[in-house]
């Protein structure tokens, strides 16, 4: 029979990389530590964890027990909060979400949840995705809107057991410049064009896209701004400051501001849902899900049937504004 405590320390042991740090974040000393991972090899016949120089490696069986360690930890982490619920007067529900897809898309979903729900207690935690979806692995959220760039989704098969990534839309990205500038009455614009602007940021991640664009085409941006709100991006756009890259879900339709498209391949964020993978799902997670699913098909309808109208006249070119202010 395999200890659960052990399973613990070699979770904290992969986590941490020695047997130190994961002694510190256990409360143990590293004797102790060393002493669970000893008897969990005992137990298995099989080493778990080869140390060195440069830390501890666990080895394939050591993986294994680390991906059943984070399901099992997982479930018994949903099996508590079930029991809890069963003493509470009102069922609770919480999600994570990053900023501008809770300012965009979360209104309308919790709108529609809490119609259908109202006995529901809801709790919203604003969180990027790379502190939500271990909240949503460790039970803090119930499920978390999520995004990303290029490359593989925060959450895929066999990257962390007990959690599933639901595609909700593509959210491409647009070039926010001032109503004057040379080039805000095209339909599109290669970012190259923009090369000796200046660039305000809105977030690291697109930041980190930016960069390498620009690498590729040969210049390096020159950086007016940078701030981690896409709309304070776009009150500085307007402001003079400078042009920017801002994903369509968090265009704010500033009058002085004008949105163009970036010239094919069109760069887009991923966005999705991360749930837990459960033998039983939360009722209330999925109504949520539901929810989130339908405000993400009303965001991409809206958006699709504006791209498919008629071009206005160039000095009126503008993006599809999702929540502008009137």
């Amino acid at each position: 029979m395999i200890d659960v405590q052990r399973l613990r320390v070699l979770r904290a042991v992969a986590e941490h990389g020695s047997f130190n740090k994961a002694a510190g974040a256990l409360l143990l000393t590293p004797s102790a530590v060393s002493q669970h991972i000893a008897a969990l090899e005992r137990t298995l016949g099989h080493p778990v964890a080869v140390r060195s120089t440069r830390g501890v490696t666990l080895t394939e069986a050591g993986r294994l027990l680390v991906e059943a360690a984070e399901t099992i930890s997982a479930e018994l982490d949903q099996v508590r909060r079930a029991i809890d619920r069963l003493a509470q007067d009102r069922p609770r529900l919480t999600v994570a979400t990053f900023t501008s897809g809770g300012r965009h898309l979360l209104p309308a979903a919790l709108s529609r949840f809490v119609r259908a729900h109202p006995e529901v207690e809801l709790t919203v935690l604003e969180s990027e995705p790379e502190d939500a979806v271990p909240m949503v692995r460790g039970g803090a959220a119930d499920l978390a809107l999520a995004y990303h760039f290029d490359g593989p989704p925060p959450v895929r098969p066999g990257g962390r057991p007990g959690l599933d990534w639901r595609p909700l839309m593509e959210d491409p990205l647009w070039l926010v410049l001032p109503r004057g500038h040379r080039l805000a009455g095209r339909p599109s614009v290669d970012p190259g064009e923009l090369s000796g602007d200046r660039w305000v940021l809105g977030c690291l991640k697109t930041e980190a896209f930016l960069r390498r664009y620009a690498e590729l085409a040969g210049f390096r941006p020159r950086v007016g701004a940078s701030t981690t709100d896409y709309f304070f991006a776009q009150t500085l756009v307007a402001a003079g400051v400078g042009v920017s890259l801002v994903p369509q879900v968090a265009l704010a339709g500033l009058p002085e501001t004008v949105a163009v498209r970036v010239e094919r391949p069109c760069p887009a964020r991923h966005i999705g849902l991360v749930l837990p993978r459960r033998r039983r799902a939360d009722p209330w997670a999925e109504a949520l899900a539901d929810a989130l699913t339908a405000a993400a098909t009303a965001a991409t309808d809206a958006s699709t049937a504006s791209a498919s109208a008629p071009a206005p006249a160039p000095a009126t070119a503008t993006a599809p504004q999702i929540g502008a202010r009137p």
